[in-house]
């Protein structure tokens, strides 16, 4: 059987050095905002190429955090697609704003800069772009749209780890950037991580303190905070990971071409193979119209698939005030995607056998 995500076997490659960081982290008897995060917050933001990584909880709670620290006005609204994941819908009306779903481009499935400007109103505060899958976002049409009105922009990077957009790596692209470190993504920890990096030193600084309790000092509580801290063990075990992701990212693109160029079925609609260098391809996700009964006959020739996702955020029961919105790309998109196997562990046989099968099941007339 091939597993669509074995994260034993992703891991495996840094065990030794995840054993190595864990000891030290225990011996050091600090474990919260010491040595191991600040010095991850620093390899991160160098990474990214800007001023300043702040370590927290969780992705969701990066861009909540954000979102909170700009201070919109209640029920201000923030664009967002809606075919995003549920977490950045969630991090929107936890902040008391009210998300504005719009088409995603077809193609990409990435926020359309057409449509956010046909979204925008006098309550519009910030554009929310979700580098879905892996591929940025068209940032420079976005960021004209948001300098042009006075918006700002808060790109969520959770499935964008090394992921460049003209050059620039995403991190820098926008005004804050939310990122995930949940155990599946492309630099993933053991358990839930997040960060936020941006080139904004005021907003940093709040961010700090917002992260913990509201208090820059100890015992001073300079604003109404929370508890979303990035723990000195998650974060030593990304630093040692860190060093590694280029070159996992490499081999991720190699089976991203195997697929590309492998793949010949009239029914599949394959990913863009425009920016195969840029994109992170933190996902392979094609699109078939009888998606289950493609994913039930790859299962019975042993290999594992994964959605994502099969309800976009409008039609979920948490936002059923939303219910009534007809938003057929985003609803198309959710009934056909699905997501095959794509990791650094995967082999080119696996792949190779992965494609024959996918081909195969249109020559047999098997009705897919």
């Amino acid at each position: 059987m091939i597993s669509f995500l074995n994260l034993r076997e992703v891991n495996k490659p840094h065990q030794q050095a995840i054993q190595e960081t864990t000891a030290r982290v225990l011996e050091s008897g600090w474990y919260i905002l010491g040595k191991e995060v600040s010095a991850f917050e620093k390899q991160f933001a160098a990474y990214c190429g800007v001023g300043h990584c702040i370590g927290v909880a969780n992705g969701l709670e990066a861009l909540t955090l954000v979102l909170k620290a700009w201070a919109f006005p209640a029920g201000s609204e923030v664009i967002v697609a809606s075919n995003a994941y549920i977490a950045s819908v969630l991090s929107i009306t936890q902040s008391g704003l009210n998300p504005v779903f719009v088409e995603p481009d077809p193609q990409t499935y990435l926020l359309d800069p057409a449509n956010v400007e046909a979204a925008l109103t006098p309550q519009t505060r910030a554009i929310l772009p979700v580098h879905l899958y892996g591929r940025c976002c068209e940032m420079e049409p976005i960021r004209a749209i948001a300098q042009a009105h006075a918006l700002l922009v808060l790109d969520d990077a959770a499935q964008a780890h090394g992921a460049t957009y003209k050059s620039n790596r995403v991190g820098g692209l926008a005004d804050a950037t939310g990122w995930s470190f949940y155990p599946s993504k492309n630099l993933g920890a053991l358990g839930d991580a997040g960060a936020i990096t941006t080139n904004n030193d005021e907003l940093a600084e709040r961010l700090r303190a917002l992260r913990n309790y509201g208090s820059g000092q100890k015992y001073v509580n300079d604003y109404i905070g929370y508890n979303s801290r990035l723990d000195e063990l998650q974060a030593a075990i990304l630093s040692a990971k860190l060093p590694h992701l280029d070159a996992e990212n490499n081999r991720r693109r190699a089976l991203a071409r195997l697929y590309l160029n492998g793949i010949r079925h009239p029914d599949i609609s394959l990913p863009p193979a425009d920016q195969i260098e840029q994109d992170a391809w933190h996902l392979f996700v094609i699109r078939h119209p009888r998606r289950d009964q493609l994913r039930a006959y790859l299962h019975e020739h042993g290999i594992g698939t994964d959605v994502h996702y099969p309800i976009p955020p409008h039609q979920q029961r948490a936002y059923a005030q939303f219910a009534s919105l007809s938003l057929p790309i985003s609803e198309q998109l959710h009934r056909e995607v699905v997501s095959l196997p794509l990791n650094p562990t995967l082999t080119d046989a696996e792949a190779e056998f992965i494609i024959e099968t996918i081909n195969a099941s249109f020559r047999s007339h098997t009705g897919l």
